[in-house]
């Protein structure tokens, strides 16, 4: 009797009607307690208490009700069922941004959605979890399906303006009178808007989309090079992946995680990345100054001037290459077929052989690995490389033991050492009278647990030195070129030094951003 009851009280529920100003105030005050207790908590860490941090978050309770309320109610006014749609949508995005705040510490911000919009699926299958099975059905999928199986009386264009304007005009009331107490906001409207949901998400989508349409606004040639040497000249240039600097033995680390290189007479440069993600991180890379202009990157502008240039690429995020030997993990395999595309060595496959069938003095190859991206770091490199043990090997970092998790990330380090190898023994492999180069430099850091922070995108204003304190290292051959007595380089140094090695001037070249001698 008593289950047959609930189900028809459920029955009887579902088949009336909800007035829409009911039903907006139960979306907006789920959305609150279900996605913002991560902001809240913020928010009462920086106040530490007293009476004005009373005020203030009760002032951002309202506000956030408020605002939730008033885009709820015109979405499903003017939408109907495809405003339900929306909203149910809206709440799965909530979940699956919660369960990253929650489980990484991330913050949605621009560049954090340019993540997102970049990520390959092989990158994105490496975070799922039951974690965030969880998080989806119980905080996204279940609140989706009330929303679109709830009727709704949506009432007039009367009642629709009442609601609008007295959520409004309860909205600017609020904000007026904690004029006073807005230096809160001001100061922390960074971090505060990032965990704000589903503000963060909607409004930085907009802001990240907006900063590619500049960005692939038609490339700005730059002043035509001349190659002022006639000798046989070949640099690879190495893009790392989330590598950071202390967790390479070259520079001190206490771990044995470069045990080839340090026989290979190489050079290590203290370095700082520009930014902490890739995007920004690789555009430094391959840029000849700071710029938010679309100008010429390296390789293009090499490819141009007349060189051979070959990049070979198992991740993304560059700007647009344009170049004929442009190859993806995919071309590779179709080329090599026995070569294992898990892994970042199918990127030397057939390399010094391709550099030797090329008829150009001048060779620049371009090598953009993902040796050490989150958060599986243990799937990134061959069995015979887990030297360090345990490791970790879930996706949900904050639950990771932090030994086993920089177990996994120091074995990516160790492969890329045995990676960068390689790469010195494919440029010895040429002829001697070659000049040879490598140049190795990530395109950020990584968090490892440190502060409670993991991977990588926090915002240079706020990020931990993991995430931008990076390697820099350099191989040459005999007699090639020296590198300067530098104390601290950056990836902007690259344009310059490859465009010496190669004997390339211009305009725009400066000598004090060349490594070499």
């Amino acid at each position: 009797m008593k289950k047959f009851t609930i189900q028809h009280t459920m029955k009887k529920y579902f088949k009336e009607k909800a007035s829409l100003t009911v039903f907006c105030a139960i979306l907006s005050a789920f959305t609150l307690i279900a996605y913002n207790i991560p902001a809240f908590r913020f928010a009462a860490n920086d106040l530490n208490g007293g009476f004005e941090a009373v005020v203030i978050i009760s002032s951002l309770v309202v506000i956030m009700l408020a605002l939730n309320y008033f885009v709820y109610y015109l979405i499903l006014w003017l939408g109907r069922t495809v405003g339900k749609c929306i909203v149910a949508l809206s709440f799965i995005f909530n979940s699956i941004a919660l369960y990253f705040i929650n489980t990484f510490d991330v913050s949605i911000d621009d560049s954090m959605m340019g993540n997102v919009f970049n990520t390959q699926w092989s990158e994105a299958s490496g975070f799922f979890s039951l974690g965030w099975v969880m998080y989806v059905l119980l905080l996204g999928i279940l609140p989706s399906i009330y929303v679109i199986a709830r009727k709704v009386n949506y009432g007039s264009v009367k009642r629709m303006g009442a609601n609008i304007g007295g959520t409004l005009a309860l909205t600017l009331a609020v904000i007026a009178a904690n004029i006073p107490n807005w230096t809160f906001i001001n100061r922390n409207q960074g971090p505060l808007g990032s965990l704000v949901l589903p503000w963060s998400y909607t409004v930085n989508s907009f802001r990240y989309h907006s900063a590619v349409r500049r960005m692939n606004r038609p490339e700005i040639l730059l002043p035509d090079a001349v190659f002022t040497t006639g000798s046989k000249d070949v640099c690879i240039l190495v893009i790392g992946e989330s590598a950071r600097r202390d967790h390479f033995s070259l520079y001190g680390y206490e771990r044995e995680t470069n045990p080839l290189l340090k026989q290979d007479n190489v050079t290590t440069l203290a370095a700082t990345s520009a930014g902490t993600y890739t995007i920004l991180g690789v555009k430094a890379i391959l840029s000849h100054t700071p710029t938010d202009d679309p100008m010429e990157i390296l390789p293009n502008y090499l490819y141009r001037s007349g060189a051979e240039v070959i990049w070979r690429t198992s991740n993304w995020g560059e700007p647009p290459v344009h170049i004929d030997k442009y190859l993806k993990v995919s071309d590779l395999k179709q080329r090599y077929p026995e070569a294992d595309e898990r892994y970042d060595g199918i990127l030397h496959e057939g390399l010094a052989e391709e550099i030797k069938a090329s008829d150009k003095q001048k060779i620049l190859v371009v090598l953009h690995t993902s040796t050490s991206h989150g958060p599986v770091y243990d799937n990134l490199y061959p069995e015979e490389f887990r030297r360090f043990t345990p490791v970790c090997t879930t996706a949900e970092l904050s639950k990771a033991d932090l030994g086993e998790l920089v177990n996994a990330y120091d074995n990516t380090i160790l492969y890329t050492d045995f990676l960068l190898h390689s790469v010195i023994g494919e440029l010895q492999s040429l002829p001697e009278d070659w000049r040879r180069c490598m140049i190795y430099v990530s395109d950020h850091g990584e968090s490892l647990g440190e502060n409670g922070i993991y991977m990588h995108g926090v915002s240079m204003s706020m990020a931990p030195k993991e995430q931008y304190e990076i390697p820099f290292i350099v191989w040459m051959s005999e007699g090639a070129a020296r590198v300067k007595e530098i104390k601290e380089a950056g990836q902007f140094n690259v344009f310059h030094s490859v465009m010496d090695f190669l004997g390339a001037r211009s305009d725009i070249y400066d000598e004090n951003m060349n490594i070499f001698e």
